[in-house]
């Protein structure tokens, strides 16, 4: 693969691991288990039948709390923690056979890549839990899941579309990137306070 196929696989991976970590890296491992990709760098260790059996059972409980409104808003939370860093290190790791500072300056970009479609998620779920119904909410999961395998299938085959696509992405971001960081904000609010123990209630009144 070429740099510019590299980075698109690199920064395209890291871009669905902000939705949906275990799908992603699922996903991954799965073309490259049975071959229908070659995947670059460090991306080999996806290829691994407990990687991918952890991925797969990791991705069913998030497919099940995504759909319950306030579990989902947690869930999110406590992702932040999660599926940022994760985008950095599967950017990093996608460009472990090139020029380290090529590797840093992907880690760096595929973290916060990460970070700009966890915070645009967090944001869209917290105004469908606004709706008494529970429909827009799971309307919401199946997208996400939709998006992030297509995301990842994309870099894979079509890494260059992939960058278009981020870039498109980000500059849509530019336009809600103020309520979006207002999520985010509660978002580590709602983690924090979890890790100290507050009750579930308590947080989502906040």
């Amino acid at each position: 693969m070429n740099l510019l196929s590299i980075l698109g696989l690199a920064f395209g991976a890291a871009w669905s691991s902000g939705i949906n970590v275990y799908a992603t890296v699922a996903a991954l491992g799965l073309m490259q288990h049975y071959q229908w990709a070659q995947l670059p760098g460090g991306l080999h260790v996806l290829d691994n039948w407990i990687v991918i059996g952890v991925a797969l059972f990791m991705y069913a409980v998030e497919f099940v709390a995504d759909k319950i409104p306030l579990v989902d808003t947690l869930w999110d939370a406590v992702h932040t923690f999660i599926r940022v860093p994760a985008g950095a290190i599967i950017a990093g790791a996608s460009t472990s056979d090139l020029n380290p500072t090529v590797q840093v300056v992907a880690l760096l970009l595929g973290g916060g890549l990460a970070l700009s479609t966890h915070g645009t998620k967090a944001t869209a779920r917290a105004a469908a839990n606004t709706s008494p119904e529970p429909f827009s909410n799971w309307a919401l999961s199946i997208l996400e899941d939709i998006i992030t395998i297509g995301a990842a299938v994309l870099a894979v085959f079509q890494p260059v579309v992939m960058l278009v696509v981020i870039l498109i992405f980000l500059l849509l971001l530019v336009w809600i990137l103020p309520k979006v960081l207002r999520c985010l904000r509660r978002m580590l609010t709602a983690a924090r306070n979890f890790f100290q123990g507050r009750p579930l209630a308590e947080i989502s009144r906040n």
